[in-house]
């Protein structure tokens, strides 16, 4: 599994880092991340914690704004 800086420097080097930047802050972005407690995110992810993730994306997925922009970042990566 790719770490988050493996992540971020492929995003940068494809130049797709500008347009998720642009999902994020977008007013469905924000939304979603207002749902978000960042520093239960950030710990999860730091420990591994991949069910305390799955619980947390699960609140966020289960909206229809989510699945949204889930798809748009979907996309945005096939490209």
């Amino acid at each position: 599994m790719q770490s988050f800086e493996d992540i971020s420097r492929e995003l940068k080097r494809s130049g797709k880092a500008g347009e998720l930047e642009a999902l994020a802050q977008s007013a469905e972005g924000q939304k979603l991340a207002a749902m978000l407690d960042g520093n239960m995110l950030t710990k999860a992810a730091q420990a591994g914690d991949a069910a305390a993730l799955r619980t947390l994306l699960g609140t966020v997925l289960g909206t229809d704004e989510g699945q949204k922009l889930a798809a748009n970042i979907r996309r945005l990566l096939e490209k």
